[in-house]
């Protein structure tokens, strides 16, 4: 593989839309190089290419591939995929029968990070909050820091900030194996978790994976909360918000609301100060105590973190506050993985219950809206999302989002509703989000609140909502 990036060569990426193949696109565009792509689906992502002087278009045939030879001639001609796109892809088939030179996206971020002070955020949960959180910290305390993630950082708003800066945050994925591919001069495993049943067989084949990561690394950053990072890697970089003995840095909570979360802050054992953290929900209280140490492990000042702290906020579609319809709340939330399911609804009822406490009316119930993600991952996990999903006090689960996947098992949400209808009757299953935004006010009450939890196409239900109401009033 290439280690240089050269500016004759040219980046044509198939499936250029998506979060992560975007970020990358984005970064190339701003180092000078020429971009174009294809999408079935155009978005802001694609939208804010284009701006940039992408070429985008909205079929993957070969006539697209055609267009590029004949427009950058004087070009290497580079196709870039994911582990997404199939090997049946008109566009890819095109350039391997050319002999194109075909590269996998983790590739291309790879080499990029050559050029900077690289700081890759792995783990199975909470990556993109993260390096959200790190990439906030650093832009604010220093000035000098680049990013490229898999979500909208709001403070630049947008999945990639590129610059001629010292530090580069990234979202290293695991989930097709290509973790394996990056050299980190400091890598942080937030989590390790049994995930991507279409990748993995075993535990045991995520942590080789996550060993190889960390092999890479010239330092290694781990949370110590996590048995599966506590258990298998060394480290003297280590985290917790649960204990601070012997700890490298320690976030121990104090008060925790629907607000803020404050803590007290320790590095070594050694109790330093009081930090207020925006964010609430403990898991977002260890992804923060992360960005803090990373940024103590390249040097910054402790009371430049305190006082930015301030400034941190969730990335899009992580509990993200929608807005209020006829007195019922709605929040996005990416949980796919239950787990994260019950890190959502944990949160979620720690807002219902300083709501209630502050006298506001009736109690509001706990809704979920759950799009499940990927068949492999329900059949692995559906009594794992029976359990978390049915503490809600109502639940519709609509159809599954294959993301590319044959349904080889005939699984489909039916047979989730049925399960969790043993553990709690308030449960529906409905064929599809159309059905949830024409049913809605039928669906739920004044006082709800509502959590459209899943990492597919479900997130456009509050805009619709928004401007049907918009529309009948």
């Amino acid at each position: 593989m290439n280690k240089k990036l050269r500016h004759k060569d040219h980046f044509h990426f198939i499936g250029i839309g998506g979060i992560g193949m975007s970020a990358i696109a984005m970064a190339l565009i701003k180092k000078g190089y020429s971009v174009s792509g294809s999408d079935l689906i155009q978005n802001k992502e694609t939208k804010s290419l284009k701006t940039l002087g992408a070429i985008i278009f909205d079929s993957q045939i070969k006539k697209n591939i055609d267009f590029v030879i004949s427009k950058f001639q004087d070009h290497t001609i580079n196709c870039v995929i994911s582990s997404a796109i199939k090997d049946e892809n008109e566009e890819l088939c095109f350039c391997k029968k050319n002999n194109f030179s075909i590269k996998h996206r983790s590739e291309i971020l790879a080499m990029i990070m050559n050029s900077y002070t690289s700081l890759s955020i792995a783990g199975s949960h909470g990556k993109t909050s993260t390096s959200t959180f790190l990439s906030t910290l650093l832009e604010l305390c220093t000035h000098d820091s680049s990013s490229i993630t898999g979500g909208i950082i709001p403070i630049y708003d947008s999945n990639a900030h590129i610059e001629n800066t010292k530090y580069l945050v990234t979202e290293i994925d695991e989930s097709d194996g290509t973790i394996e591919n990056y050299n980190s001069d400091i890598g942080i495993i937030n989590n390790i978790d049994f995930d991507h049943c279409d990748h993995y067989s075993n535990i045991d084949e995520v942590l080789s994976s996550f060993k190889k990561f960390a092999s890479n690394s010239q330092k290694l950053l781990i949370n110590y909360d996590c048995k599966f990072t506590k258990n298998n890697f060394t480290s003297e970089n280590q985290w917790s918000i649960k204990e601070s003995n012997k700890i490298a840095y320690s976030l121990i909570p104090n008060i925790i609301n629907r607000d803020k979360t404050i803590g007290k802050y320790y590095e070594h054992g050694k109790f330093i100060d009081i930090i207020n953290i925006p964010v609430p929900g403990l898991h977002n209280l260890s992804n923060i105590t992360a960005a803090i140490a990373a940024c103590r492990m390249v040097g910054v000042s402790f009371k430049e973190i305190k006082k930015n702290t301030e400034s941190l906020k969730l990335p899009k579609k992580r509990f993200e506050f929608r807005g209020e319809l006829n007195q019922r709340i709605i929040y996005d939330d990416y949980a796919h993985h239950p787990n994260e399911i019950k890190a959502t609804i944990d949160l979620a009822r720690l807002f219902i219950k300083d709501t209630n406490s502050s006298d506001r009316g009736e109690r509001g119930r706990l809704i979920a809206i759950f799009q499940p993600h990927r068949f492999t991952r329900v059949k692995q996990f559906i009594h794992e999302f029976v359990k978390e999903l049915s503490k809600a006090d109502v639940i519709y689960v609509t159809n599954i989002f294959g993301a590319g996947e044959k349904n080889i098992d005939n699984i489909d949400s039916q047979l989730i509703a049925n399960l969790i209808y043993k553990n709690n009757k308030n449960v529906k299953y409905l064929k599809d989000n159309y059905e949830i935004n024409e049913k809605f006010f039928k669906l739920t009450k004044k006082n709800d609140f509502i959590v459209n939890m899943g990492a597919g196409d479900c997130h456009n239900l509050w805009s619709i909502l928004k401007n049907k109401n918009t529309l009948n009033n």
